[in-house]
């Protein structure tokens, strides 16, 4: 059995995993991101041993640690270089976890660790190379190659919200602009929503919202779309265009078996695959060969405990 550990800004989420990468048991605690980073890791390892407590789990059947954290990661020394969300920076979290529960720890970025959940028991499970990206607040990914992470020489590589699909464009949290999160994540579907309803104050759309920015979600362009809105409509489909040329960006590069979606927006189920697979089908380099399966991830949440209990494969 292995523990899978997913550090959030908001909670931590420990689960028992089992060697079928099912999940046997799990808990959460709230993190306290903002408080200093050795009460942090060591609520995370209390956690832990909590877990193995209620399951009456003894620590020698458990064969290791593993824990999906923000930001980047030095995966050998087990240490997170830097969080934006979490006060962490250099932190020696494998060291002070072994110290206080005698297991060996894994560790990796958490994006990479939902990325290898669904490749171990999700949506590509059984391929050997899958990307997956994952439509949140922010656009993240993971690089799945031969059933194992790719990171990069330095584990900070998969950060594929990060590439520009705009020159000069949406400025973006990194810094850039006109990169792909900025015009593909949630967040960028709200905003094009936003200045859709201020450029047309009498559409449908608006009136879903009550004529108030602020109750404009990931769903409601969507649903405007499905009334017959020609306004929501057209934001459906410059969202779609625009998440299609970085999923179109990610196969040309990689070439995966399988690309998985997650997310929010995943939702909308063939509202949103549906147009996203023409137009990647229209436009991808590889036209000719065997094609990508585009699919919807599988393990929602979960994702990230059983990645991380399965990273000491």
């Amino acid at each position: 059995m292995y523990l899978g550990v997913d550090l959030g800004g908001t909670n931590i989420a420990v689960g028992l995993v089992d060697d079928h990468f099912k999940i046997l048991h799990k808990d959460s605690v709230p993190t306290g991101a903002q408080r200093q980073d050795r009460e942090i890791v060591r609520d995370m390892s209390a956690l832990c041993l909590k877990v193995l407590a209620d399951t009456g789990t003894s620590a020698s059947d458990v064969r290791w640690i593993g824990v999906g954290a923000p930001g980047t990661p030095d995966v050998a020394s087990r240490s997170i270089i830097y969080t934006n969300n979490i006060n962490m920076r250099n932190t020696p979290l494998g060291d002070w976890m072994r110290e206080d529960t005698g297991l060996p720890v894994y560790l990796d970025n958490d994006a990479n660790c939902a990325a290898l959940g669904e490749a171990y028991a999700g949506a590509t499970k059984g391929v050997s190379h899958s990307v997956m990206i994952t439509i949140g607040t922010g656009l993240g990914g993971g690089i799945i190659i031969n059933k194992k992470i790719y990171s990069g020489f330095n584990f900070a590589g998969g950060e594929l919200g990060h590439n520009v699909i705009v020159m000069g464009g949406e400025p973006c949290t990194c810094g850039r602009k006109g990169c792909w999160e900025a015009y593909a994540s949630a967040n960028a579907l709200k905003r094009l929503t936003r200045e859709a309803i201020a450029a047309e104050p009498d559409s449908q759309m608006s009136e879903l919202t009550g004529r108030d920015p602020e109750n404009v979600s990931g769903k409601t362009a969507f649903d405007a779309m499905r009334g017959g809105c020609p306004v929501g409509t057209a934001v459906v489909e410059a969202y779609i265009k625009y998440f299609a040329a970085g999923i179109i960006n990610m196969i040309n590069t990689f070439q995966p078996e399988v690309l998985v979606i997650g997310g929010g927006v995943c939702k909308e189920g063939d509202y949103l695959l549906t147009p996203l697979k023409e137009i990647v089908a229209r436009e991808v380099y590889s036209r000719d060969v065997r094609q990508t399966e585009i699919r919807i991830a599988q393990l929602g949440n979960d994702a990230g405990i059983i990645g991380a209990a399965a990273l000491g494969f």
